[in-house]
Parts: structure tokens; sequence; C-alpha cells
């Protein structure tokens, strides 16, 4: 088994979407005006609009509810990444930090409030496991 893709539902695709851009670099493919992907070498974030909850079931999704998850994007320099989020309007949580389990981390919330960590290995022992983030 193979995780393929995290989907967030919101109330404003456009807005989610615009964020995930400035804030990975990455461009969405919109497969249809409710729904969009950022696809990446390991995985794919999904953003679809809370329209297309009652096609899973009532009730079973709500937009800007998760305070539970942490979307974790593993990325070459996490200062830089401070650096070039800085001068957007991204809601920062903390600034860079080494962790004690080897990670630098950068935090920041998207529009939906759901944590975002940018991260990097700060050791060289904390380097395995996780791919190339290019």
């Amino acid at each position: 088994m193979r995780l393929a893709a995290t989907r967030i539902f919101t109330d404003d695709v456009d807005a989610l979407v615009a964020f995930y851009e400035a804030a990975t670099g990455l461009s969405a493919t919109r497969l249809h005006p409710l729904f969009a992907e950022l696809r990446t070498s390991s995985g794919t974030l999904a953003i679809a609009s809370t329209a297309t909850v009652p096609l899973l079931g009532d009730h079973v999704a709500e937009a800007r509810a998760n305070r539970s998850i942490a979307l974790d994007f593993l990325v070459d320099d996490v200062d830089a990444t401070y650096a070039r989020l800085r001068s957007t309007e991204i809601a920062l949580v903390a600034e860079p930090a080494d962790m004690p389990w080897g990670n630098r981390s950068l935090l920041v919330r998207d529009p939906d409030g759901s944590l975002i960590n940018f991260f990097a290995p700060a050791r060289e022992d904390s380097r395995a496991g996780f791919a190339d983030p290019r």
C-alpha cells in the first residue's frame, strides 16, 4: 500500500490553490473548477471544494475544522524558504528552529488554518528515509 494523496476540503479552492502555489513554488493542475492537485515526486496534495462533499456522504468533511494534522514539506533550505515567505501574507506560526529529532522546521498556517511544516534534516543522520525534495 502507498499513500497517494492528501485532500483538503475548502470553501475557497482558488484562495487555497494560490496559497499552496506561492508557499511551495509548485503549479497546481486544475482538473475541474472544484478540484486541483499539486503533484510532487512523493505524493499529491489535492484541494477540493466543500461543494464536492455531498458526493461522499452527508457531512463527512468540513472546511476549516482541522487542528490535528500537519502537512510536512521537505525543502532544501528552511531558512531560504523562510526568507522567501516573509515577504508574503502567509501566517507564520514559528520561525525556523532546530528540533530535537534532527530537523530544522518552519511552521505556517494556510488560509483555512491547516498547519504546514517546511523542514529539512539538520543532521546527516536525519536524512535517512527522505527522498530528494526536487
